[in-house]
């Protein structure tokens, strides 16, 4: 029998159920496997389902598994699914307020019931970790319940993490709760030089911050402060003060970019997209070098339909080539057609509209030469690796606080828009000057790419900080058990 303290870690991984923090989760799972860990990996049965179906894989098959290849490549990854509350068939999207509540109250219930059994049924090595997502409410009662370390894994910057963490300093100045929220400059949180109200993330910015989802964010983050680490997709070198301030605080690891392995080394990543790709391949390699925008608002920002027609129409009056992404659930709106008629057949020469795609396929092609975006963390990350500069329409939760980063702190972006709201005129302005005009963005981007390539080389600080939390982890283990 081996040795107590020569067992590996097994860590249980829970992300929250949407595109942007699974895709993460996975590519963390495969990264701390491949330095020893064991990992049970958690999807609820719809993201399961959605990802079957997103492969084409038939839903009767049993033994789908979307760390096959990890596996047979012998990395210690295990892979299971619980409910989330909800019956297959239920609009999760379509009831969101009522879907939230369920995160709320109900899923910790299916978490503990898996937990249990896991931690109870001798699994070799004992599980011994939790790593969940910082947006649940329920990890450390959870992982007290069981004796496992509490490791919170936020998928976002650094700097919306300590917005939140430093919501009580908000509160008190009143930049936060108020009926008429201070509007002057922000220069009091740790580690944060200056920050405008404009760019807090949006749920902070909210004079009424109280409904379900509001209530959701702040208890899950107020959770987030019983974590035993916290583990952060960010590179300490382009936030470094605001993570230094973090670490005084609690064990503050960034790992970042946490990337999939195919993507950096042209390996075949895991497959993590929850929606059917279009292949835009041969489209792009009939485009010159640098000439086509691409435009996506990510998996799950919705605009309005308004703000839809007006950048449709902002691209008719423009001159750029471009690939949009239309969800068919990019709007709260229940209509079908959301563009102008006969757009695509007015655009066919220089415009193609995909419902999704690979956008990591798609950016690190020749052709594309600037990226609208809704500032995602994934897709400000992504971007800045395939030196792709950003024209920023952010739109909700730490969109703003991205688009900060992008545009005052890196300047690898422009704003979009002079306002919240968009203006045809204004979008076809901005993207017939972008491509040209881009070029100081584009010598800029050199050095971010040079510090993400840095950061992940094994004497990197991401490189670095693995090694630290993977010894860290040990540590705390043994400590648990002497306890």
């Amino acid at each position: 029998m081996e040795p107590e303290e020569n067992i590996k870690p097994h860590a249980i991984m829970i992300p929250v159920p949407l595109q942007g923090h699974i895709v993460q989760f996975i590519n963390l799972a495969i990264k701390l496997a491949s330095k020893g860990l064991t990992i049970t990996f958690v999807n609820t049965h719809i993201t399961h389902q959605r990802l079957m179906k997103a492969q084409s894989v038939s839903e009767s098959s049993s033994d789908y598994n979307i760390f096959s290849e990890a596996q047979k490549s012998g990395l210690d990854i295990r892979y299971t699914t619980i409910s989330d509350g909800f019956p297959l068939n239920f609009d999760r999207m379509g009831n969101h307020d009522q879907f939230m509540e369920g995160l709320f109250h109900v899923f910790s219930t299916h978490v503990d019931d898996l937990i249990g059994n896991l931690v109870n049924s001798n699994h070799n090595p004992p599980v011994s970790c939790l790593i969940a997502d910082t947006f649940f409410v329920w990890p450390s009662v959870i992982a007290k319940k069981y004796d496992l370390l509490n490791i919170s894994f936020f998928t976002e910057a650094a700097l919306a993490f300590t917005s939140y963490y430093h919501m009580d300093l908000l509160t008190l100045n009143g930049h936060f709760g108020s009926q008429d929220n201070r509007e002057d400059t922000i220069d009091y949180i740790p580690g944060v030089q200056a920050i405008e109200p404009g760019d807090l993330p949006s749920y902070i910015q909210d004079s009424e911050p109280w409904d379900t989802m509001h209530r959701y964010i702040f208890k899950s983050l107020e959770d987030a402060r019983n974590a035993d680490m916290i583990i952060c997709n960010t590179v300490q070198e382009l936030e470094s003060s605001t993570i230094s301030a973090l670490q005084e605080k609690k064990p503050f690891y960034a790992l970042g970019p946490v990337f999939p392995n195919g993507f950096t080394n042209n390996t075949t990543p895991t497959k993590s997209n929850l929606w059917m790709e279009s292949d835009t391949t041969e489209w792009l390699n009939a485009k010159p070098k640098g000439s086509v925008m691409y435009i996506s608002f990510g998996s799950l920002a919705k605009s309005s339909r308004q703000d839809i027609l007006e950048m449709a129409h902002g691209l008719l009056l423009s001159r750029v080539s471009f690939i949009w992404v239309v969800r068919p659930d990019i709007t709260w709106s229940l209509e079908s057609n959301l563009l102008p008629e006969r757009f695509e057949h007015d655009v066919k020469d220089r415009g193609l509209v995909v419902s999704w795609c690979n956008q990591i396929d798609v950016i690190s092609h020749r052709a594309i030469g600037g990226f609208l975006t809704h500032c995602g963390w994934n897709s400000v990350l992504e971007s800045s690796w395939c030196k792709v500069p950003m024209l920023c329409f952010p739109i909700f939760t730490d969109q703003f606080t991205n688009r900060k980063l992008v545009v005052r702190e890196w300047k690898v972006g422009f704003d979009l828009s002079s306002g919240r709201i968009l203006k045809r005129q204004e979008i076809a302005q901005k993207l017939d000057c972008f491509i040209t005009e881009a070029n100081q963005l584009r010598i800029n981007l050199d050095k971010t790419r040079k510090k993400l390539e840095d950061a992940l080389s094994e004497n990197g600080s991401s490189g670095r900080n693995y090694k630290q939390l993977i010894c860290d982890i040990n540590s705390k283990i043994q400590q648990k058990k002497q306890e």
